[in-house]
């Protein structure tokens, strides 16, 4: 609790780092609950989502923004400007790197990139579970050859370790300011791309390696109605589309019998239910919509 010698803070962080680096592990773990998909495919996040972390001494509003990268598309340069236009507009950047992969190009890349801003830089080393005290030693030590850092900090997400000790830091270096949201409030995604968020993490899971980039989801229709099994709760029929760029893929998101598309629609369902708090009924199909990485009309059209 904020006393007046220790005054409330609360600003932006801006968690950045190369594709599959652990960010949105991360955030769900400081906010305590899930606010953005996470998949071991790259480009799972394809927009800045906020995340609002709220403790005793200040409110932390993560930015859990898309991996920076070399892009190959439209969507991908689209996604790298999402980045860059976070990073002029927060009070700290946290700089992702996992423990588990060597420091690489990707991530001097992104270091490039900071040495243009003034905001303050943390250093995190993420996935300290899956890698020896050895290897997160020699991470912390390349780590902090490629940025000048207030801070560097070994964390798991996944175990919860350190977790607490970065948000008190985070806390500590924001301005002092009164909360910007209400205090039950996790996050400022509308329920509507969360939706579509759920049905492409599950598909994300479901489907061959070649088909994850290529694929979108958009809401076509969300209609709530009372649930005739309970008179006091809501049933809500969400209707959405799976787009895809070639025809070919639409037979890997379908399956054989359907089955796939089932799974799809079974694994979202559940946790839209828990978004939503009451029964869903699903109604998923595929489309093909041709090269919408690289079409500004289709891109618009879906949201990037």
């Amino acid at each position: 609790m904020s006393t007046p010698d220790q005054p409330y803070r609360s600003g932006f962080v801006a968690l950045v780092g190369r594709p599959n680096a652990g960010k949105t592990t991360l955030t769900n773990a400081l906010v305590g609950e899930k606010v953005g998909i996470v998949s071991n495919r790259p480009q799972t996040t394809r927009h800045a989502i906020r995340g609002v972390v709220h403790r005793p001494a200040g409110q932390l509003v993560l930015v859990d923004t898309p991996g920076l990268h070399k892009p190959k598309s439209l969507l991908g340069q689209r996604l790298n400007d999402v980045v860059r236009d976070t990073l002029s507009d927060v009070d700290v950047i946290v700089f992702c790197i996992p423990a588990d992969q060597p420091v690489g190009a990707g991530d001097a890349y992104i270091a490039r990139q900071l040495k243009n801003v003034t905001t303050p830089v943390v250093l995190v080393v993420t996935k300290t579970d899956v890698a020896s005290k050895k290897a997160i030693t020699a991470q912390l030590v390349a780590a902090s050859q490629l940025v000048e850092a207030r801070e560097v900090v070994p964390v798991s997400a996944v175990a919860g370790d350190q977790v607490e000790l970065l948000a008190e830091l985070l806390v500590g270096m924001l301005p002092e300011g009164p909360p910007l949201y209400p205090q039950e409030q996790t996050t400022d995604e509308d329920v509507e791309r969360q939706l579509a968020e759920l049905v492409r993490e599950a598909a994300l899971e479901k489907v061959r390696q070649e088909v994850p980039h290529s694929l979108a989801v958009s809401i076509e229709e969300i209609v709530r109605k009372p649930d005739p099994r309970d008179a006091e709760a809501v049933f809500t029929e969400v209707h959405a589309l799976l787009h895809v760029e070639r025809a070919s893929q639409k037979p890997m998101l379908l399956g054989k019998g359907g089955q796939t598309i089932k799974a799809i629609g079974s694994e979202a369902r559940a946790g839209m239910e828990v978004l939503l708090g009451g029964r869903v009924h699903l109604d998923l199909h595929v489309t093909v919509l041709g090269e919408w990485q690289d079409d500004p009309k289709k891109l618009n059209r879906l949201g990037y």
